[in-house]
């Protein structure tokens, strides 16, 4: 029996590394088409994991421009999408997690009247500009999605708040950590560039680049790092810099030349997440490395005022400390200086699944399709 189409959406790295287990389970299933479309809205570091995963897209929009800005690129994906959903006609389009791409895609398929499932859904802040946009893209598209893949209890309990059918909702975990583990190696071999890092010393594995933080939250941020390095002389940070020129800039103007700050280019996913596996600690405005870095024991200091991922706090694998100078150095320093404060976080339960995400989403998009063909 033919099941009918699946089409896989997605248009940045973060994406790509969460859908790519549930590309990989869908093409398990013979009765299914699955069909994969990218947006490139981050061109180069898209490519990188699509090559890891050996992921070959359907369609590629390439929507990704110099100086790029949200209307852009909802308009592109859009559009896009439009002229593709109509020539394809799937059964479901699945949707990952919270960027622009997600709800433009979305709302393309709503226009079509395509049902969508959206993957990592039920995230919320309840602060429609932390993160921005990405809370927002979240909401609509919760509104616009049939079937809810929520990663933890409480993403469901945010979905079902929102008056979602709770019969709609399906709780998963989340596929990052299934792409995590099929990722990282204790040999894992580092190429040169990564050469002049002493990986005996204790380090600190840095990311920044969301707009909220953009100019003094960052400048806070890179103050806090330097005196930490100042103050701890067994401590290197290691810094893959955003390709963002209002990161870029500040970066190398506050620490390029310091000492045992490693300024580099951003790793392709799999150095990174083997790097994150030889760190002592992480400290990123990400969203994705609040649940992946907890799964390899590493504590996680979260450079921003809110979180989306509030499981992980209460669990104990992460902590909030803003943006200011003291607060992030101070509680970098008690995990630095009491080895009882950082075992409580490294050895804390990660909520966020066991690796076996990706396979149940893929159960549950094989019988919606059997329902629907059966109906038919």
């Amino acid at each position: 029996m033919h099941l009918g189409k699946v089409m896989v959406v997605f248009g940045t790295r973060p994406e790509a590394i969460k859908m790519a287990p549930v590309i990989k389970e869908l093409k398990k299933v013979k009765d299914i088409n699955t069909i994969v479309c990218v947006t490139a809205q981050h061109r180069e570091m898209l490519d990188q994991v699509l090559t890891l995963f050996k992921i070959k897209p359907d369609y590629d929009l390439d929507l990704m421009k110099e100086k790029q800005d949200l209307f852009t690129i909802t308009a592109g994906v859009l559009g896009g999408m439009k002229t593709i959903l109509e020539k394809e006609q799937p059964d479901l389009v699945l949707v990952h997690g919270d960027t622009t791409t997600t709800f433009a895609a979305a709302l393309a398929a709503f226009y079509l009247r395509i049902p969508v499932g959206h993957v990592e859904a039920g995230l919320r802040t309840r602060n429609k500009y932390s993160p921005f946009p990405e809370e927002i893209n979240r909401t609509l598209t919760g509104r616009l999605a049939e079937l809810h893949f929520a990663p933890t209890d409480t993403s469901r309990d945010n979905l079902l708040a929102e008056s979602t059918a709770q019969f709609k909702i399906w709780v998963t975990g989340n596929t990052v950590i299934d792409a995590l583990l099929d990722t990282v190696r204790d040999d894992y071999s580092f190429a040169p560039e990564l050469a002049e890092i002493d990986l005996h010393k204790r380090i600190l594995l840095v990311t920044t680049h969301r707009r909220e933080n953009w100019g003094e939250p960052m400048r806070q941020i890179y103050q806090a790092l330097i005196d930490l390095v100042d103050e701890f002389p067994d401590v290197e940070v290691v810094f893959p810099v955003h390709k963002n020129p209002v990161v870029r800039d500040i970066a190398l103007e506050m620490l390029g030349q310091k000492e045992r700050f490693h300024l580099i280019e951003p790793l392709d996913y799999e150095p990174f997440a083997n790097l994150m596996n030889r760190c002592y600690l992480v400290l990123t405005d990400s969203g994705g490395l609040q649940e992946e870095a907890p799964s390899l024991g590493k504590p996680v200091l979260v450079l921003r005022d809110t979180t989306e991922r509030p499981e992980a706090v209460q669990a104990g694998t992460v902590k909030l400390t803003g943006t200011n100078r003291q607060r992030i150095y101070q509680a970098a320093y008690t995990l630095l200086s009491d080895p009882a404060a950082y075992e409580k976080m490294a050895r804390a339960i990660n909520p966020y699944g066991d690796g076996k995400a990706a396979r149940r989403i893929a159960k549950v998009a094989t019988d919606f399709l059997y329902v629907r063909v059966g109906a038919s």
